[in-house]
């Protein structure tokens, strides 16, 4: 799989399942999470570098990306923009 232009494609982490404090989090109130590592990258968009590659921890918005079924996965595909910080 090759993104086009500015966009990237993400594996989300797993969900949290159980608090710090040793909960345990039903499946109704879990959260999507905010972090994934990427698996592949576009070439950019008028010649501009991507600043993220394969392989990068990433966080992004709560909302971002479009979400994809791909061979037994659930990943995401974002433009460059939405990510918010490589750890």
């Amino acid at each position: 799989m090759k993104p086009i232009n500015d966009r990237v494609v993400v594996k989300p982490a797993p969900a949290e399942e159980r608090t710090k404090g040793g909960i345990i989090i039903p499946d109704t109130a879990k959260e999507k999470p905010q972090r994934g590592e990427v698996i592949a990258v576009g070439p950019g968009k008028e010649g501009n570098k991507m600043n993220v590659k394969k392989g990068d921890m990433v966080l992004y918005g709560k909302y971002a990306g479009q979400e994809l079924h791909h061979n037994g996965e659930d990943l995401l595909i974002m433009r460059e923009d939405d990510i918010l910080v490589v750890l």
